[in-house]
């Protein structure tokens, strides 16, 4: 029995504990958040590892990337493709929104909205340089984090032969933090039970009807986005079958569909594209970046879609020009408001305020906003994997007949 259950692939069980999960919270209601635990316990772990994993993991794929204009070159061309894809997103997030009328019939609650602060951009580049590094470690600043790390990367590359040293330390630091990483994974489908039977029985599926429109439109946008454009790019960009890449991804999306975190998926998502073969020393370093600045389902479709939503339930016309501005300012926030906590919520208050849209309707989506944030963050996720297969099979970091292998990935194998 227990050989059996062993056997089975890492992502049904992933798959199975979701269903289940979620059929507890149905069935028993909001007695099923006494589980939360379980998926508490899950998300410590995750975060347990993410600045150790994210510090070691960036030195290391900065320090073996090569030179100097190898990196720029991968830097660039990550970067490119986060803005590609966001612009995309916000566009599709404006079509959807358009098309459906999803506050013709909905009755408002007067609520108090809370002041939200959002930095200017110049702060918000003063944040991302750690004033103390050690701080910044422990508290799991991941944005400072990254720009330590890099830093730390690049000063190895040019000591030199004297630094040979560190670099060594950090390597074994990080092949040490992979493979905690694997032992925390075997906890996935235990954690991802406990936070779907919460979620739904917290929620309960009564209280999603008055907004269903809205959270379909939102889901319809995140899926389109995710087959058409992510399929897409790595169809025509990469060359390789879109199929495959969603099979070796699914274990990383149900996570983060699951958990609503970006950085807790990162050591699945970590371990989906070595199992695509894309290199550990190019996922290393696009993973990371892109938790933090790749937010399609942040940054793009949800503020678009959420922004129109307010604006039909307050009868606000919107015209050409109102688009524009929304479709430009979801972009931009995506990158200028990373690392922010409540970082969808901030954007979404930026794009409000730049087309005149009264902030209180943020009250309104704000008690569903962890059902979308389930989606925004699979969208995301799968975008950076995507990132890292079709940026990495342009600049040899991807091995396309693991890529193309039906065995067990590396994930499974890994984790079962």
């Amino acid at each position: 029995m227990w050989q059996t259950i062993k056997n089975i692939p890492f992502w049904q069980k992933v798959l199975a504990a979701f269903v289940l999960g979620a059929a507890v919270g149905v069935i028993f209601g909001e007695s099923a958040t006494v589980l939360k635990p379980l998926g508490d316990l899950f998300i410590s772990a995750i975060k347990m590892l993410v600045a150790p994993l994210i510090f070691c993991a960036i030195v290391v794929s900065i320090t073996s990337l090569g030179s100097q204009a190898n990196l720029k070159r991968l830097s660039f061309k990550t970067l490119g493709m986060f803005m590609l894809t966001g612009t995309i997103a916000s566009l599709i997030g404006l079509t959807i929104g358009s098309l459906i009328d999803m506050g013709g019939t909905t009755e408002l609650v007067a609520s108090e909205v809370s002041e939200r602060h959002v930095p200017g951009f110049a702060q918000v580049l003063l944040n991302m340089v750690p004033v103390n590094p050690f701080a910044s470690l422990a508290e799991g600043k991941v944005l400072q984090i990254i720009v330590f790390a890099a830093l730390i990367g690049i000063a190895i590359n040019k000591v030199g032969e004297k630094a040979e040293p560190l670099k060594k330390t950090l390597e074994a630091g990080a092949e040490v933090m992979f493979q905690l990483t694997r032992m925390v994974l075997k906890l996935t489908p235990i954690g991802v039970f406990g936070l779907m039977a919460w979620v739904v029985g917290e929620y309960g599926l009564s209280m999603l009807l008055p907004l269903g429109k809205f959270i379909g439109a939102i889901y319809l946008a995140a899926l389109i986005h995710i087959i058409f454009v992510y399929g897409g790019l790595v169809k025509f960009v990469a060359k390789l079958s879109p199929v495959q890449f969603f099979r070796k991804a699914i274990p990383a999306q149900i996570v983060a569909f699951t958990t609503a975190s970006s950085f807790g998926t990162l050591p699945a998502s970590t371990r989906c594209t070595e199992s695509m073969g894309v290199s550990k020393r190019y996922s290393s370093f696009v993973l990371p970046l892109g938790a933090t600045m790749n937010m399609d389902g942040c940054g793009g479709i949800y503020p678009a879609i959420a922004a129109i939503f307010i604006a039909q339930i307050y009868g606000i016309p919107l015209d050409m020009t109102d688009y524009m501005l929304i479709a430009v300012t979801a972009t931009v926030a995506s990158v200028g408001t990373a690392g922010v906590p409540g970082s969808a919520m901030v954007m979404l208050t930026v794009t409000l305020g730049v087309v005149g849209l009264p902030l209180e309707g943020i009250a309104f989506i704000a008690a569903i906003d962890r059902i979308i944030d389930m989606i925004r963050t699979a969208t995301n996720v799968t975008g950076d994997m995507m990132t890292a297969v079709v940026i990495g099979k342009s600049e040899g970091q991807l091995d396309e007949a693991q890529f193309n292998a039906q065995e067990l990935t590396a994930t499974e194998n890994a984790t079962s």
